[in-house]
């Protein structure tokens, strides 16, 4: 971000006419930021710059993040982040807050907000089944991040919620889980054990007793016990799942919704980036940009490198040994070389993602560990007229 593209180019307009949003312009006016990418890459860190540009510029923010890590309640200058919007002190004109995303601490708060009596959200709480769900369940995390952003936008007070998506092997999980879970509620052997009395399920019910002693006999009726109840004791809450989860896939969808794909010249990453703008294009959604982490700076042109070499050139007449600046001229040359196979490595991405702009974070000589160098970061991102 603080140099060009080797050809200098700049964010160019599709061939409607309509320039795409630039990432100055999606923090001023988008209202949910969702922040995607595989797992290494800077994502949390980004998700955390672009709240703090949004305070900065009077609005008032809030990220959810998915790491634990220390140094990133650090970065922000408070000791710890917890499941619910901490507010983060700082000399901007708006307001930041974080939270640190708890996937079990969620669904507890789901049972209780959404239960028929206290009784009804212990039992399930209480739940072999359910502690395991909430513990181990693949696409747990994923969907408790958009229930996450569901709540926070309901609850409303924010303008902006930058979203620090889980890193997963489906790139898609996260916009998937409100689908999943709907089929999961929607399942005729769920259905039958939800309501085993119900006319018209007493067929089905003799299958799913069939089914469950079957399982019975291979992982104890122990466990089929607690499924049964575990299903039983949602009863009458599937159907505020199944709103939520429709909700929360409007939210997605919606115009003020923006994907910002985040990557580094790492080819696994970069294959990434490619698989999920491709995907988000199937689900006739699409990249806002994509920044680029950890990159080599560009220091010089090419044009600008054969004009040292020249003038070096001239000073080494009659066989004269080489000036002492020829190894500060190799080593520059070695800088852009290598700054040259990165972009090359990431050109995928960008071509994937055009007409959406492309922004470049360089490497830094450090880890961001506190909200200086958090600024920095926001500063590199957001620097005028840089991509």
């Amino acid at each position: 971000m603080t140099s060009p593209p080797p050809n200098g180019s700049s964010p160019t307009s599709p061939a409607d006419g309509g320039a795409p949003a630039g990432i100055d312009e999606v923090v001023r006016e988008r209202s949910i930021i969702v922040c995607c990418g595989s797992g290494g890459v800077g994502k949390t860190t980004t998700s955390a710059a672009i709240a703090l540009q949004a305070a900065r510029l009077g609005r008032t923010a809030c990220v959810v993040t998915i790491d634990p890590a220390r140094r990133l309640a650090n970065s922000l200058g408070v000791d710890e982040l917890t499941n619910r919007p901490t507010r983060i002190d700082g000399d901007w004109p708006g307001e930041l807050h974080a939270l640190m995303l708890d996937p079990k601490g969620t669904f507890d708060d789901l049972i209780t907000r959404y239960s028929d009596s206290e009784a009804q959200a212990e039992d399930i709480r209480v739940n072999r089944i359910y502690r395991n769900l909430t513990g181990t369940l693949s696409g747990t995390q994923e969907y408790m991040a958009m229930e996450k952003l569901h709540e926070l936008v309901e609850e409303g007070g924010f303008d902006v919620i930058v979203v620090d998506t889980p890193p997963s092997r489906n790139a898609l999980d996260f916009l998937d889980a409100p689908r999943r879970l709907t089929h999961f509620l929607e399942n005729r052997v769920f259905q039958a054990l939800m309501a085993p009395t119900r006319v018209g399920l007493r067929f089905m019910g003799v299958a799913a007793q069939a089914l469950l002693r079957t399982i019975s006999k291979v992982a104890g009726a122990d466990i089929v016990h607690d499924a049964v109840a575990f299903f039983q004791a949602f009863e009458g809450m599937e159907e505020g799942f199944r709103l939520r989860a429709a909700r929360v896939r409007e939210l997605l969808v919606q115009p003020t919704t923006a994907f910002v794909l985040v990557a580094s010249p790492r080819p696994d990453s970069v294959d990434e980036a490619v698989h999920f703008a491709a995907k988000l294009a199937e689900s006739d959604m699409s990249a806002t940009a994509l920044i680029v982490n950890r990159v080599q700076p560009r220091f010089a042109t090419d044009d600008q490198l054969a004009t040292l070499r020249s003038a070096l050139g001239r000073g080494q007449v009659g066989g004269a040994a080489p000036s002492p600046l020829t190894d500060l001229v190799d080593n520059l040359a070695g800088y852009t070389l290598a700054s040259d196979r990165e972009e090359a490595a990431f050109a995928s991405a960008v071509a994937e993602v055009a007409p959406a702009p492309v922004y470049r974070v360089p490497l830094l000589n450090t880890d961001v560990h506190d909200l200086g160098s958090l600024a920095h970061v926001a500063d590199l991102l957001f620097a005028p007229g840089g991509t």
